[in-house]
């Protein structure tokens, strides 16, 4: 067997134009799948190209919707078929996929590339059942995004302050992010205040986790966010999901009209087209702002709003601390590859994910437009110049350090990882849609979410599902 020369897929693009197919994959065609793009696919059709100059192999990249992925890979890869060489997919779906996947080769968990990824993603999300079994390509999670030039005016800020006692400046608790939203909705500065995704297949369900997380996820009580992560018994229709449902809801008086219908591609043009002055969203509306909207050299980002009370779900009481808790939700958690064990070429496959993960190819990914690929690595947020052609050096230092002061927080959020990930999710929507357009009390809509988790938890196997929500939540293994 060939033996495996990963280190070379680290080479600079280029580099190894003198020394043809170093590592040698002449006649190896590898199949690359993952939603349709530009996003995402982009990154992966370039990476491609170098990964191909340099190996002498050939990649075919088959783009599919991204609601066919999780059945087209789980039933390819249940059934054996060697279809798919590298399948792009969400950490929310490993999980279901770990049994059908191979583990990273040892020589791409060491070194310096390795090191550079930072630790929530290298250990928490690319690992399940104590192997590592994808590599995450994309940094994924929510954030604040304001403008500079409504939140620095000296008019605004002294209308701001007469009106709530206090200066005008990014929210650190999601009460200030709605007297802001509501002072913004009210003047003539901005149409609107803010920009939310509430639509169901909209990202809906991951805006909803985000503002829970600040309510539910207790500095001293890791692992109770959703289920209570000793009997597995669902929390989310406790007082602090049910706080953060009626915030959710309360935001659609200051978003524009219509806004139940909006998805999380609907939000970006809105904030980088100056229509609102604030939106929650991934990292793409601070590059689409900078880069493409009326309000370039003013895009700001900041942490999520955090909360000074959280549920306590052991005494059933609320707990105040004395300054705002930071819970920064590590939404979708980003892209990650992985290479199923049925893959006839895997040796190929992995060296072509370590190319498209490498510091210098993954580099150019996240400063380039419509990739999707968002920052994951230390050298990605430390590397100011090398965003100097998206932002001014104030909205790099802004966007750069609010995702690193997010995943660096103590009490950072980590996103839902489950087996049946989909059927739960769906039962969530179907119930969350229905409370934000009034059809049902937020309570009663939770009561039913609540319920039918737990007969689901029940189906799958209560045990194994507690186990696996543990082991998603960095928590050990119960005796």
């Amino acid at each position: 067997m060939k033996k495996l020369f990963l280190t070379a897929a680290l080479l600079p693009i280029g580099a190894g134009a003198h020394a043809a197919c170093a590592p040698d994959y002449s006649g190896v065609t590898l199949t690359v799948s993952t939603q349709n793009g530009p996003f995402i696919a982009s990154a992966l059709k370039t990476a491609a190209e170098s990964w191909e100059a340099k190996t002498c192999g050939k990649i075919e990249l088959v783009e599919f919707p991204f609601s066919e992925l999780y059945p087209k890979f789980l039933t390819a890869m249940n059934q054996q078929t060697g279809d798919f060489d590298v399948i792009g997919f969400i950490p929310a779906w490993v999980p279901d996929f770990a049994p059908y996947l191979s583990s990273m080769p040892v020589e791409m968990q060491s070194g310096d590339a390795w090191d550079d990824i930072h630790p929530v993603y290298r250990e928490r999300l690319m690992s399940w059942g104590g192997e590592i079994k994808s590599a995450t390509m994309d940094g994924d999670m929510h954030m604040l995004n304001y403008r500079a030039d409504l939140f620095e005016d000296a008019d605004n800020k002294a209308a701001f302050e007469e009106k709530y006692g206090y200066e005008l400046t990014a929210p650190v608790t999601w009460d200030q992010y709605y007297d802001i939203a509501e002072f913004f909705s009210a003047s003539d500065a901005v149409k609107f205040g803010t920009a939310e995704a509430y639509r169901r297949g909209g990202q809906q369900f991951w805006y909803f986790f985000s503002h829970a997380a600040s309510y539910t996820n207790h500095p001293d009580q890791p692992g109770s966010m959703f289920f209570d992560p000793e009997t597995m018994d669902a929390q989310i229709n406790n007082p602090g999901w049910l706080k953060a449902l009626e915030d959710y809801k309360s935001g659609l008086d200051f978003n524009p009209p219509g806004s139940l219908n909006s998805g999380s591609g609907d939000v970006r043009p809105l904030y980088a087209g100056g229509s609102v002055a604030m939106n929650i969203d991934w990292a793409d509306s601070g590059v689409m702002g900078a880069t493409e909207g009326t309000i370039k050299g003013n895009v700001r980002t900041a942490m999520l709003p955090g909360s000074t009370t959280f549920w306590n779900s052991k005494t059933n009481e609320w707990d105040t601390f004395d300054e705002p808790v930071a819970s920064p939700f590590l939404a979708f958690g980003g892209w990650q590859l992985a290479v199923p064990s049925d893959s006839k070429n895997a040796e190929a496959a992995w060296s072509y994910v370590q190319e498209v993960i490498s510091p210098e190819v993954s580099g150019k990914a996240i400063v380039t437009a419509n990739t999707g690929v968002n920052p994951y690595r230390f050298s990605h947020y430390e590397d100011l110049e090398n965003w100097s052609s998206v932002f001014t050096e104030e909205e790099a230092e802004s966007y750069l350090g609010a995702q690193r002061a997010s995943l660096d927080a103590p009490n950072v959020a980590l996103d839902l990882r489950l087996p049946g990930f989909f059927s739960y999710t769906e039962i969530l929507e179907i119930e969350l849609s229905k409370a934000l357009a009034g059809e049902v009390e937020p309570q009663e809509a939770l009561d039913t979410i609540a319920a039918e988790w737990n007969k689901l938890t029940d189906q799958f196997g209560r045990e194994n599902q507690l186990a696996a929500y543990r082991a998603s939540m960095g928590l050990p293994a119960l005796n």
